[in-house]
C-alpha cells in the first residue's frame, strides 16, 4: 500500500513539472512493467535531492513565460517524511507556483536583455482656459495663399475677418441653444412653454439679425478674400441692434427663474448631462445665453481697433468715428434701461418688515451702483443693495414658492446722508463683536469698512466686511461715486426750489432750511 501511494505521488509530481512518466502506476494504482529498471526503488528523497528536482522543475517551467530563465538559489524548507498523500503534495505544490512568479518578476526587474513593454507617450499638458477656444479658430493670413499688403493693412483685414467669423461663431452657438435646450426641454416638458419663453426671452429674434450682418460682410470680401470699406454697412446695420434692449433687460428675471429651477431634479440633471457632452464646450446654459450681451459690448472695440488701423485717406476714415459713436450710444442705451430693468426686479423683491423702511429714496431710485454680499461686525451674511439714491441691508429668504424675497435689515440709508469710513487692512480690531467677527481670533481685520447715517432722528452705523480686496474696492468706489451724485442731485434740486418763493423772507428761511440739511448730510471720508 505504501508503494501505490508514493507512486502516485510521483505521477502528481511529473504532471506538474511537464515530464512525461514512462512506467508508473496506472489508475488503478497497480504497478505496471517497466522496460528500463527491472525494479522500482521507493524512497522519500531528501533534501539535497529535492532541492535538485525543483531546480529542473524551475528551468522546464521558465520556457513557458517568453523563454526567461533565470536560476533559483532559494533554499526550500524539506519536506517532512509522512505516510499521507496531502503530506506529500502541499509543501511541493504551494512552493513551486510561488517561485514561477517570483522568477519572472525578478527576470523582468533585473535581467538586462530583456526590453520592457514600451510605455505610451506622455500628452502634454496645458494650462485649461475658463472658456475653451474652438477648434478651427484662425486667422485672416491663414485663408489666403499670397498678398503685397502692409503690416498695418495686414492688421485691419485681421480685425475684420474677427469680425465676420465672430458673427458666424455668435449664429452657431444661438442656433445650438434653440436646438439643444429649448426645444428638447419643451418637447419632454422638463419645463412649462411659459418658463422657457421667460428664460429664453427674444433669443430667437437675434439669429435672422446677426445672419443678416455676416452675409453683409462676406459679401464685401473681394477675389483676393481682402475687404475695403466696411464701416457704411455697420453704420446701416448697427440701428438694428435696438433688439437687444428687450433682450438684456429680460435677462435679470432668466436669470433668477433659471436658477431655481435648477433645484428640481429633471432640470439639473439635464442641465449637467448637457453640459458634459462635447457640444457645449463644458459651458453652462446661461453662458450662451449671456454671448449676445457680450458680443454687443465687444462692437465698440472692434472697430477701435479698425479705426487705428485704417491708413489715411482711406474710404473708411471719415466714416468710422460716426458708425463708433453710434454704436457707443446704443449699448450705453441699452446698459441703462438694463439697469432700470434690474433696479425694478430687486425692488419688487424687497420684503418691508416695518413702514418706516419705506424710504422714498428707494422708490426714486432708477439702478443700482451694485449689490452682492457682505458681512457685518456680528458675523451675519447680508446681501446688501446700493441703490441710485439708497443704502439697503437685507437678509435673504425664500416665498411661499421657493422664489428668493430680501428681507430689509435695520433701517436704509439714503446716500446723500452716508457717511464712509475706509478701515485700512492691518488696523487693530476695535474689540468686542467687531474683533471676533472679523477677525477669525486674530487681532487684525482684512476687507471692512464702516458705513453711517445722521441726517434722520437716529444715527446708524454699520461695519461691513467684503470677501476680497478687489471687492472691497469696488464697494468703497461705487459708495463714494453714490454719494458725490447724491449730494449734487439735492444741491440741483435746491438751486430749482429756491425761485418759487416770491416772499424774501420766505425765501430766506427756505434756505437756511435747505442749508442746515446740507450741513448735516456733509460727507466725511475718513482714511
Amino acid at each position: 500500500m505504501e508503494v501505490e501511494e508514493i507512486c502516485e505521488t510521483r505521477t502528481s509530481w511529473s504532471q506538474i513539472g511537464g515530464t512525461k512518466s514512462t512506467d508508473f502506476c496506472d489508475h488503478t494504482g497497480k504497478k505496471r512493467k517497466q522496460d528500463s529498471t527491472p525494479e522500482v526503488v521507493i524512497r522519500i528523497p531528501e533534501q539535497d535531492e529535492e532541492e535538485e528536482e525543483e531546480h529542473e522543475e524551475d528551468s522546464e517551467m521558465q520556457p513557458e513565460h517568453n523563454g526567461l530563465q533565470e536560476p533559483c538559489n532559494k533554499r526550500v524548507k524539506p519536506v517532512v517524511k509522512s505516510n499521507s498523500l496531502t503530506g506529500v503534495i502541499t509543501p511541493v505544490k504551494t512552493p513551486a507556483l510561488k517561485r514561477i512568479g517570483q522568477s519572472i518578476s525578478r527576470s523582468i526587474s533585473f535581467r538586462t536583455d530583456v526590453r520592457p513593454l514600451p510605455t505610451p507617450p506622455l500628452r502634454s499638458r496645458t494650462k485649461a482656459s475658463s472658456f475653451p477656444r474652438r477648434s478651427n479658430s484662425q486667422c485672416w493670413s491663414d485663408t489666403v495663399e499670397s498678398h503685397h499688403l502692409t503690416a498695418k493693412e495686414i492688421k485691419r483685414q485681421e480685425v475684420i475677418y474677427e469680425l465676420t467669423e465672430g458673427e458666424r461663431q455668435l449664429i452657431e452657438d444661438l442656433s445650438l441653444v434653440k436646438k439643444v435646450y429649448y426645444e428638447p426641454m419643451l418637447k419632454l416638458d422638463i419645463m412649462t412653454e411659459t418658463e422657457l419663453m421667460q428664460i429664453f426671452g427674444t433669443l430667437d429674434s437675434l439669429i435672422p439679425l446677426h445672419e443678416d450682418l455676416l452675409s453683409r460682410l462676406e459679401r464685401l470680401r473681394g477675389s483676393e478674400k481682402t475687404v475695403g470699406a466696411v464701416a457704411p454697412t455697420l453704420m446701416n446695420w448697427f440701428p438694428g441692434l435696438e433688439a437687444y434692449v428687450t433682450y438684456c433687460c429680460n435677462q435679470v428675471g432668466a436669470k433668477a427663474l433659471l436658477d431655481h429651477k435648477k433645484q428640481e431634479k429633471r432640470v439639473e440633471q439635464f442641465l449637467r448631462l448637457c453640459q458634459e457632452s462635447s457640444f457645449s464646450r463644458k459651458l453652462d446654459l446661461w453662458n450662451f445665453l449671456d454671448l449676445p450681451r457680450s458680443r454687443l459690448v465687444k462692437y465698440p472695440l472692434l472697430l477701435k481697433e479698425i479705426q487705428k488701423c485704417t491708413p489715411a485717406e482711406h474710404p473708411d476714415e471719415f466714416t468710422l468715428p460716426d458708425a463708433l459713436e453710434l454704436i457707443q450710444s446704443i449699448v450705453a442705451e441699452v446698459n441703462k434701461k438694463t439697469g432700470e430693468a434690474e433696479c425694478q426686479f430687486y425692488r419688487r423683491g424687497l420684503n418691508y418688515l416695518e413702514d418706516c423702511q419705506r424710504l422714498p429714496e428707494i422708490q426714486q431710485s432708477r439702478f443700482l451702483y451694485c449689490h452682492g454680499e457682505l458681512k457685518n461686525n456680528k458675523g451675519q451674511r447680508l446681501h446688501v443693495f446700493l441703490f441710485e439714491l439708497a443704502l439697503v441691508l437685507t437678509r435673504l429668504g425664500e416665498d411661499r414658492d421657493g422664489g428668493h424675497v430680501f428681507h430689509i435689515y435695520r433701517q436704509p440709508l439714503p446716500n446723500a446722508s452716508l457717511n464712509l469710513e475706509v478701515i485700512p487692512d492691518g488696523e487693530a480690531a476695535g474689540g468686542g463683536s467687531f474683533r471676533g467677527a472679523f477677525t477669525g481670533g486674530n487681532d487684525k481685520v482684512k476687507n471692512c469698512f464702516r458705513v453711517s447715517s445722521r441726517g434722520r432722528s437716529k444715527a446708524h452705523s454699520h461695519s461691513l466686511q467684503a470677501n476680497d480686496s478687489f471687492s472691497k474696492q469696488q464697494w468703497v468706489t461705487c459708495l463714494r461715486q453714490a454719494m458725490v451724485q447724491s449730494r449734487d442731485r439735492r444741491a440741483q434740486s435746491r438751486q430749482s426750489v429756491a425761485p418759487l418763493h416770491s416772499d424774501p423772507a420766505v425765501c430766506h428761511i427756505a434756505d437756511l432750511s435747505l442749508n442746515s440739511d446740507a450741513e448735516m448730510a456733509d460727507v466725511t471720508i475718513r482714511y
